[in-house]
């Protein structure tokens, strides 16, 4: 029997995949650069399971949103208990957060995270049923500086990857006191129009009319084009937190265009959404976004703290840097490959390749190929610096022939100062 991978998932390989984005010195470097930006705006890695209970999700996410009411794989355990995979990571962080009383640590916290999570939907380009995000969480703050601040971050860390043609779209959804206002005009504008949404529109109508917003139906998306505006609905403090975002936007020479139609497709927003978008994507050109959810915390039983973040996909972000011509990073192979011929030197390169790696030198050893010629091509596909061919007349002196694999220059020692030699030239 042949066993193939899940539909909807995907390999990350060493080397030669089936794409070019499912190459592992991609994510490396996508990996370590989201990291090191991390570092630098002061968030701490957090890992959370890849499973909670559903209520989390129902609670968190929202049970109008089409990742609770479609999307999710959920499950009973043993016990009875109703479990889904995370199809997002906030409300774990959420969980996890409260779960430990993390607010009695400090007045303000910043997380990260970078992990699979899991929705069941029609796999299509960048969009899988496992697939990866980097999010970001920060809670405490309420000043728009912090909303500002997560959306440099992103942008940052798509700037530094080398991504180009990118657009930050921004909005608001208010405040409870505007997004009361909003659905009210939202409801007076689509009653008239009841017989021409979408069924799943009129039933967002009735439960949260701004999911309509959020419609991907085309009857939906030509409705909502005349819609009212949230805009023009909010609250004074709504407005003023939204226009010191922009200000300071645009002080940190952060591009954005206003876009009155961005909801998110989750419940717990509040005041600040926003999108990134990139060219080099299709239809479905969105690579990250979030906003600001500050109720969450309370409606999940935590205390009432403000938040705000952000999450973007892993998979789409590689996809736009390969559609974009940007080179991965290369792979650095043994720092020494060792060749040997013969049962007696093979050894001794073992003995000399455990040493190199106790101290911290990359080595390996060729066990497999027969002829020396062989051993030479694997030692250039490993991308190995240079190589060492022992046989009886290199034991016999004593001494050992290094070559550059790249130069083809040659360096000759003997085996007792292999160690110190490949130390000094160590890169």
């Amino acid at each position: 029997m042949k066993f193939q991978l899940p539909k909807g998932t995907f390999d990350i390989l060493p080397y030669a995949p089936e794409e070019p984005w499912q190459l592992t010195a991609l994510w490396h470097k996508l990996e370590s650069i989201i990291a090191e930006t991390a570092r630098e705006y002061g968030y701490a890695e957090i890992r959370t399971p890849i499973y909670e209970r559903t209520e989390l999700f129902d609670r968190g996410v929202g049970e109008t949103t089409d990742i609770v009411s479609k999307e999710m794989f959920t499950f009973e355990d043993k016990g009875g208990r109703s479990l889904s995979l995370r199809p997002e990571g906030t409300a774990s962080v959420i969980r996890s957060f409260i779960e430990h009383s993390l607010s009695q640590a400090r007045s303000s916290h910043k997380f990260y995270y970078i992990g699979p999570m899991f929705r069941y939907e029609r796999p299509q380009s960048g969009r899988y049923r496992q697939f990866h995000q980097l999010g970001i969480e920060a809670i405490g703050a309420s000043d728009p500086a912090q909303d500002a601040e997560v959306i440099d971050m992103l942008y940052q860390i798509y700037a530094r990857l080398g991504l180009k043609r990118l657009r930050v779209q921004l909005n608001t959804v208010g405040d409870l006191e505007s997004r009361a206002m909003y659905k009210a005009a939202l409801v007076d504008y689509f009653r008239p129009h009841l017989d021409e949404l979408s069924a799943e529109s009129k039933i967002r109508l009735e439960k949260n009319p701004l999911r309509i917003l959020d419609s991907k139906d085309p009857k939906d998306i030509e409705l909502v084009r005349n819609a009212p505006s949230i805009l023009t609905h909010l609250s004074p403090s709504a407005q003023t937190h939204f226009q010191e975002v922009c200000r300071l936007l645009d002080s940190i020479q952060i591009p954005y265009e206003i876009n009155d139609k961005i909801v998110r497709g989750l419940d717990y927003y509040t005041k600040t959404v926003f999108e990134i978008t990139t060219e080099d994507l299709g239809a479905q050109n969105t690579i990250g976004g979030g906003g600001r959810y500050d109720g969450l915390l309370s409606s999940l039983g935590g205390p009432d703290l403000p938040g705000v973040g952000y999450a973007t996909g892993l998979e789409r972000i590689l996809q736009v840097m390969i559609a974009q011509g940007i080179e991965p990073l290369k792979e650095q192979g043994p720092l020494v490959y060792f060749i040997p011929l013969g049962e007696e030197a093979k050894t001794k390169c073992f003995t000399l390749a455990s040493l190199c790696r106790r101290s911290h030198l990359s080595a390996d050893v060729e066990l497999c190929a027969k002829k020396v010629q062989t051993g030479l091509q694997n030692a250039t596909k490993l991308s190995a610096v240079y190589c060492a061919i022992i046989g009886s007349d290199e034991l016999n002196a004593n001494k050992i022939t290094l070559k550059h694999l790249e130069t083809r220059q040659t360096t000759d020692l003997s085996l007792d100062r292999l160690i110190s030699y490949l130390q000094g030239i160590q890169p």
